[in-house]
């Protein structure tokens, strides 16, 4: 089962390929926002340490039960538990994936195109000297105007797809093998900057100082969460590159590569952006800080960095590496359906291309027009459509696929060693599911609470 049906099936050409694709697609917008804020706000180095614990129980088994489904099937999701699990419902699993990818391109594409439009404004110069209430109504009156968040939406889908159509290896891997040592090169240089201010000290406190007196039932949950969402996990993306995997590499060296990348620059987010709040030494600033979401991208930040010597510059960069961020996203979801598109329905990468890309533009509209839409599409397939896979993948992994599979999979047919692997089979068979249910209860719970 370790071949696919057709022969001539692209797949990435190298290991650093590999790795930074599947980077790439971990790596978004919510590590550069979400993950400092959280970690701040619940008990800093103590949260972190619950944080990589989640990594290890739960982030590493699901993202390498993921790549060796798409390796060993060398088909899209769909096609994979279809191939590994014929005359079953287990292809409901697959499907789940690809409409997950669907309805989160819809709504993290207008996002992403909101940070185009950042860029602009801060090469024009438009984001200096205004205080955050006028940042605030930039951003509300830029939102409710329907032509601008569709002119940018239009062009970031456009770009994305014209990565899809050059391929596996010439479009997807080419571009990530530059987009994120780019991304790399760039968050190191806020870094080092912010750290360089004066004051800058007390925000590496504040991010990292160890409050465990924080750490109740509720951060917990937050930290489980965190590590799911952040490494793209049940939406079959990691199945999709899983897949364009060669079968001599790695699949545990490659898990482990990817999760510390994607963990490393969650950290080095924090450490960009906390010590520039503290040497502002601005309280409301600080407090602003604290916000996740669109406020912390779009609102405090640019307070933050336009009151920086240099702002203008740092600020125009911190644009860009948020649209690199988000780009190597978008890409590995459009990959999804077209994957699944082309294999399953034999149609052409160009055209599968072109018809997700117009489907997916469709549903943004909405979700740009209508914020009930948006709402819904960021609902249904963040607090369901993703931890149900995750379940349903860690499940078919634990119990559906034989212990044999798994290790001739995982062990390249016993030229890897297989020491870890009874370790991920009982984290897969057993404390990934619970956590994940736990993620996915608690996740509707709080919801419905809201």
């Amino acid at each position: 089962m370790t071949q696919g049906s057709k022969t001539s099936r692209d797949s990435f050409s190298s290991k650093f390929g590999v790795i930074a694709a599947a980077a790439g697609s971990a790596i978004g917008l919510g590590n550069i926002w979400r993950f400092p804020s959280v970690t701040a706000e619940n008990g800093g180095a103590a949260f972190l340490f619950i944080y990589l614990l989640c990594i290890l129980i739960l982030g590493i088994p699901v993202m390498l039960s993921e790549f060796m489904i798409g390796r060993s099937a060398q088909r899209n999701p769909y096609g994979a538990f279809k191939k590994l699990a014929p005359r079953t419902a287990w292809y409901i699993t697959g499907l789940m994936g690809v409409v997950a990818a669907f309805m989160i391109l819809a709504f993290y594409a207008v996002v992403s195109g909101w940070t185009l439009e950042y860029l602009y404004q801060s090469f024009t110069g438009n984001l200096v000297d205004k205080s955050s209430g006028e940042l605030q109504t930039m951003f509300n009156s830029f939102r409710d105007d329907s032509f601008r968040p569709l002119l940018w939406f239009f062009i970031f889908m456009g770009l994305t797809a014209w990565i899809i159509i050059a391929g596996v290896r010439s479009g997807i891997e080419k571009v990530s093998k530059v987009l994120m040592p780019l991304l790399l090169v760039m968050l190191i240089f806020i870094a080092i900057y912010a750290l360089t201010l004066p004051g800058s000290f007390a925000g590496v406190k504040y991010l990292f100082n160890p409050d465990f007196s924080k750490i109740t039932p509720d951060v917990i949950f937050k930290a489980l969460g965190q590590a799911f969402f952040s490494l793209s996990i049940g939406m079959g993306t990691l199945i999709t590159y899983g897949s364009y995997i060669k079968k001599r590499d790695n699949l545990a060296g490659t898990t482990l590569s990817v999760v510390g990348a994607d963990t490393f620059i969650a950290i080095l987010a924090g450490i960009a952006i906390f010590p520039a709040v503290f040497a502002l030494t601005d309280v409301q600033l600080l407090d602003m800080a604290q916000e996740t979401g669109e406020a912390l991208m779009f609102i405090t930040l640019p307070s933050i960095l336009n009151n920086v010597p240099g702002g203008q510059i740092l600020s125009a960069m911190f644009f860009i590496l948020l649209a690199v961020a988000a780009l190597t996203s978008t890409i590995s979801m459009l990959e999804v359906i077209v994957a699944f598109l082309t294999e399953e329905f034999n149609i052409s990468r160009r055209k599968a291309t072109i018809s997700s890309a117009i489907a997916v533009s469709v549903l943004g509209v909405l979700s740009v027009l209508f914020v009930g839409v948006f709402r819904f599409l960021n609902f249904s397939s963040v607090n369901i459509l993703l931890p149900l896979g995750g379940l349903l993948i860690v499940l078919f992994v634990g119990w559906y696929l034989s212990r044999k599979f798994t290790i001739d999979e995982l062990s390249n047919d016993g030229k890897l060693s297989s020491k870890y692997i009874p370790v991920f089979l009982f984290l897969v068979k057993y404390i990934a599911p619970i956590a994940i249910a736990m993620v996915f209860i608690y996740g509707i719970i709080n919801a419905v609470r809201a």
